[in-house]
């Protein structure tokens, strides 16, 4: 039961933590050092003690968990936001996939990424990216109409409508690729090495990637 009641207030804390982020009335408690990890471990011991848990204990962590997924997802997903050039439109974050995007000689380039079993709506192998810039006048280049949707990943079997670049390993998903520097770092440079090998030169700048 100790176990449960602190994996318990942890994820409460998380949720507050990340809910209240712009508030000067933080608790204390959120910044202390080493909480994500704290929370970290604890949600991986809670897979091995899920059996043991009753039916009561294992509806109050979905909920606590699922009131922290949605506003961590919601967190995320605003990595993008703030990028140059600033008059373009926040774009939509393909689900079942993610969307890498860099600013380079003020023009905004998005590559829509798909996950390992899913597949894009549109046949886009030789079309990486999207761009968005004031020659475009600032509306997203898109084979969606609307505007901020650039990429739809569909379940599929086999993936054959993007380049081979355009989805993420099996065992490397987009929150993979995010939560470790390293993988991050890599993926970055290999988004700014494709756009060079396109003939497109500038200093990258406002780089980031969003999780769906």
């Amino acid at each position: 039961m100790a176990l449960q009641g602190t994996f318990v207030w942890l994820c409460s804390l998380a949720v507050l933590s990340f809910s209240v982020a712009q508030d000067d009335t933080l608790p204390q408690n959120c910044l202390k050092p080493g909480l994500v990890e704290d929370l970290s471990a604890l949600l991986k011991l809670g897979v091995a003690c899920s059996d043991a848990w009753s039916t009561e204990e294992t509806a109050t962590l979905l909920r606590s968990l699922s009131n922290l997924t949605d506003i961590l997802q919601k967190q995320q997903q605003k990595d993008c936001l703030h990028a140059e050039p600033k008059n373009c439109t926040e774009v939509e974050v393909p689900e079942n996939g993610g969307l890498a995007c860099v600013t380079v000689a003020n023009t905004r380039y998005c590559k829509p990424m798909c996950s390992h079993g899913y597949d894009f709506d549109f046949l886009r192998r030789s079309r990486l990216f999207e761009e968005c810039s004031e020659q475009t006048g600032y509306k997203w280049q898109t084979q969606y109409i609307g505007g901020n949707k650039l990429a739809v990943c569909n379940e599929a079997t086999v993936q054959v409508s993007g380049a081979k670049t355009a989805y993420f390993p099996k065992d490397q998903s987009c929150l993979t690729t995010k939560s470790d520097g390293t993988l991050r770092r890599r993926f970055i440079d290999d988004l700014t090495a494709e756009l060079k090998n396109l003939g497109i030169q500038g200093k990258p700048q406002n780089s980031c990637l969003v999780c769906g």
